[in-house]
């Protein structure tokens, strides 16, 4: 992002402040603090591509949001947001796809802060070392994270889960039987490997487009805890704990904006996993 955007961004951070401690004490007082749940991608020194964060950012933002939130587990979000009461601020850290670099300093990082992560595999990839399909598109080999790497991460508590066998639009698939490949042979698969339960699944790209009543209904029958879209928004006491609405972490500046709850996407329509499966507010 240009400088002077991230100028203007900080000035309306800083010129919206009041606006939002207002906000933020009344949503307290009534016990509607909203959850908001992070995703990022790649942490890397490299710069290659606007999913990768460098280990500074990564680190600094992660400075920022432990000074202003409670970082929990997706399990604990969910309690908070199905309980219908949250009165603390509230943030979780999630990662998709799965590369390689972030094992070497952002993972670490929060293991060592103890800060909970759900971190999201696509199996495909892990098992073979290919490449993801979206960056060879853009000229780019990132290498996926290995088996190994999987397996220590959750044996030192970061929570593995699915993100499909392969990082195809699902919102396009209408074979059944393929859509059980993706989100529960994958997942039974994932769980024999690193020999612990895969309770959550993020479906790939994450946007209205790409999600699908079928994949939700598909998803909770076969005993997943939880299923993360990534168009954006907030938890809210009281939705559907089921359905966990992210938000993509981007710069510090826009962090700050959309964490803090930016009042001009303090509600955004969420995807509802009927047959019709609509944005809805």
């Amino acid at each position: 992002m240009s400088s002077w955007k991230t100028l203007l961004l900080n000035l309306y951070y800083h010129g919206s402040r009041p606006y939002r401690r207002r906000r933020d004490r009344r949503a307290a007082a009534e016990g509607r603090v909203p959850v908001v749940v992070l995703f990022y991608h790649r942490v890397a020194d490299d710069g290659c591509g606007s999913w990768t964060h460098s280990n500074a950012d990564f680190a600094r933002q992660i400075d920022w949001l432990a000074r202003r939130f409670d970082l929990v587990s997706l399990e604990e979000a969910q309690r908070r947001i199905a309980s219908g009461h949250n009165t603390r601020p509230t943030a979780c850290i999630t990662f998709d796809d799965g590369y390689a670099d972030n094992c070497h300093t952002a993972i670490p990082l929060l293991i060592k802060r103890q800060i909970p992560c759900t971190y999201f595999v696509t199996w495909h990839n892990v098992q073979s070392g290919e490449p993801f399909p979206h960056d060879v598109a853009l000229g780019y080999e990132g290498r996926p994270n290995t088996i190994e790497q999987i397996k220590t991460m959750a044996a030192s508590g970061i929570e593995i889960t699915a993100h499909c066998r392969h990082h195809h639009d699902l919102g396009k698939v209408l074979d059944p039987a393929r859509l059980v490949d993706e989100i529960v042979t994958a997942r039974d698969e994932l769980q024999d490997c690193i020999g612990r339960p895969v309770r959550y699944l993020a479906l790939p790209f994450g946007q209205y487009a790409n999600l699908t009543s079928d994949a939700f209904a598909l998803a909770r029958a076969s005993g997943y805890a939880g299923l993360c879209s990534a168009y954006g928004g907030y938890n809210y006491p009281g939705n559907d704990p089921f359905h966990i609405q992210r938000i993509h972490a981007d710069d510090l500046a826009r962090l700050k904006n959309r964490a803090t709850i930016d009042p001009r996407t303090a509600v955004v329509p969420r995807f509802c996993d009927t047959p019709m499966g609509v944005p809805q507010t």
